[in-house]
């Protein structure tokens, strides 16, 4: 549509009014699962959100918010807060995450953009080096991804390739390592075939190198650093196949824990450290395992660890890994470009917005739901508010976090009458879920549970109307599971913790004393997802969304 054409007018609805406050709730890692002890939000005490779930069918109801509902590839791939608040925002579905890979490789534009080219300047005197999860689990990388990139790069002038593996055996089978080092060790002896040096560099299982998240452990991404970049680990070997099948012989170990180890020629030298004059590039799309890694990579200033020698390299993310910290500040796949957001179109018709969360999730409620978009659209109609999260501890020390703070601004901003909307983060059972802390677990979702009544209890006061929603699932289920749905136990008889985000729907309620009457979730959007949740509010607003939102989940009954 051209410029001419476009209008950012919405029309009105036909049947609801204008001038009611809404208040928005997103309960970050919200999901539904089945009840039993390892579901938090069950074992919780939660009376308002179980009052909530009460109206269903017509005021309650699941969305789903993984997968192809939140533009990932797969029906197992599992949300995010990033896509989650992405779909919420911008009422469509925009290709996110591998998919987003897939589609710059198929169609090559990966090789035209600023990040390639700017990687691409040390080919003629560098080494590139690859780093990443060596897998087919479609979760943080995939096996064909990497190699497409071998070839292209090769292809546009790649001379000397290393790669630095990160065995999985968590997001596939245990073992099946070794065969996808022997399918790499293939298509590498190709290239050399071809003339180009290319080979495996250095290794080790993925939670025991490199890939830790939420700086748990910086041990982990130290281990990496030694083995990439300084070319030193305590194991030496002149084949990757043979160091994987010697590694895995010793007892307790597994894909996922094997220890780093180094490629050495005849002599016993190193064959690929990471020097002055070198591209690298972590080949995993998801961000938050390879956050970590970026920030050794590319900050001057980093002091988590000694890394004894930082070379002057050119570095490059698959994908940016964090948006709020722009992070890496290169990467292959641009994000995807997300135009006239929910939260765009209703400022420009006069809606004054109010959004608050703490640090952690902040960027989600701001950032993310505005399509990837730093700052205001017109600071004169809105306000955002940032609340400090607790530094320097893990969240289940700590599990109600910053609700009870989140929840009294917002409900300042409700009983203000400044604002027509007023939205919220509660970041508490995804970030306590994340730690696989089960009893802080069920106090944070407790924790959120009170906050939400805090803010309904205003909408109560105002007059207006809730949507209580969620960005995908985690709390809901702590636990690994069999195909039957029983828990998994470890060797020890202990039950596996699942401290990931999880396939579950989530929940969108609506409701306050400002809802019309006849207003109901419509029955002919069964497949619903996040992406629906925008086009609905606007309706609770008064206006009638744009036509290629994702449809409405609500309509209103004739009384």
């Amino acid at each position: 549509m051209g410029s001419s054409e476009f209008s950012w007018k919405l029309a009105d609805h036909p049947k609801l009014p204008k001038g009611k406050q809404i208040a928005l709730v997103v309960l970050d890692g919200w999901g539904e699962a089945n009840p039993d002890k390892y579901n938090c939000i069950h074992v919780a005490e939660t009376p308002t959100m179980d009052s909530l779930k009460q109206g269903a069918p017509e005021k309650w109801r699941l969305v789903r918010a993984h997968g192809k509902a939140v533009g990932l590839p797969t029906e197992d791939d599992m949300g995010n807060s990033e896509v989650g608040h992405n779909a919420l925002g911008a009422g469509r579905i925009y290709a996110q995450g591998a998919k987003l890979v897939d589609l710059a490789l198929a169609s090559g534009s990966i090789y035209d953009g600023e990040g390639f080219n700017y990687i691409k300047q040390c080919f003629a005197s560098g080494t590139l080096h690859l780093i990443g999860l060596l897998s087919d689990g479609g979760v943080h990388s995939r096996i064909d991804q990497l190699q497409l990139l071998l070839k292209g790069a090769s292809e546009r002038g790649a001379k000397r390739i290393r790669v630095h593996i990160l065995t999985d055996g968590r997001d596939c089978l245990d073992g099946s390592s070794i065969g996808f080092v022997e399918t790499l060790e293939k298509d590498l002896a190709e290239l050399r075939a071809k003339g180009i040096d290319a080979q495996i560099a250095s290794g080790g299982g993925r939670m025991y190198v490199t890939m830790d998240r939420y700086e748990n452990d910086w041990g982990v991404v130290k281990r990496g650093w030694d083995a990439q970049v300084l070319g030193e680990a305590p194991y030496q070997f002149t084949s990757a196949v043979e160091a994987v099948k010697k590694l895995r012989e010793a007892p307790n170990t597994s894909d996922q824990y094997l220890p780093p180890f180094v490629i050495v020629d005849d002599s016993g030298k190193p064959v690929g450290p990471i020097v002055d004059g070198d591209a690298v590039v972590t080949i995993n799309f998801r961000a938050d395992r390879m956050v970590m890694l970026a920030k050794a990579l590319e900050y001057e200033d980093f002091d988590k660890f000694d890394r004894v020698r930082v070379p002057k390299i050119r570095y490059a993310g698959m994908l940016q890994y964090d948006g709020e910290l722009k992070l890496p500040s290169h990467y292959l796949v641009s994000p995807p470009l997300i135009e006239r957001t929910s939260g765009e179109y209703l400022v420009k018709n006069g809606v004054h917005t109010f959004a608050c969360s703490e640090t952690v999730k902040f960027g989600h409620v701001t950032f993310f739901w505005n399509g990837n978009r730093s700052g205001y659209f017109d600071e004169t109609m809105e306000e955002y508010v940032e609340i400090p999260s607790d530094s320097g501890i893990t969240f289940n020390v700590q599990p109600k976090m910053k609700a009870l703070e989140i929840a009294e601004r917002a409900r300042d901003a409700i009983l203000s009458g400044k604002f027509d909307q007023v939205r919220v983060n509660l970041p508490n059972s995804d970030m306590v879920g994340h730690t696989g802390d089960i009893d802080a677990t069920v106090v944070a979702c407790k924790a959120a549970g009170e906050a939400v009544k805090m803010i309904l209890d205003a909408i109560e006061q105002v007059g207006g109307i809730y949507v209580v929603t969620a960005d995908h699932g985690n709390a809901e289920d702590m636990v690994k599971r069999n195909k039957k749905g029983d828990p998994l136990l470890d060797k020890a008889g202990n039950i596996q913790i699942l401290t990931s985000h999880t396939l579950q729907p989530v929940p969108v309620a609506i409701g306050g004393p400002g809802l019309a009457s006849g207003v109901r979730f419509r029955k002919d959007v069964p497949d619903g997802g996040l992406a629906n949740v925008a086009a609905t509010v606007m309706n609770l607003h008064g206006f009638v969304a744009p036509e290629d939102y994702e449809t409405t989940l609500i309509e209103v009954a004739e009384n």
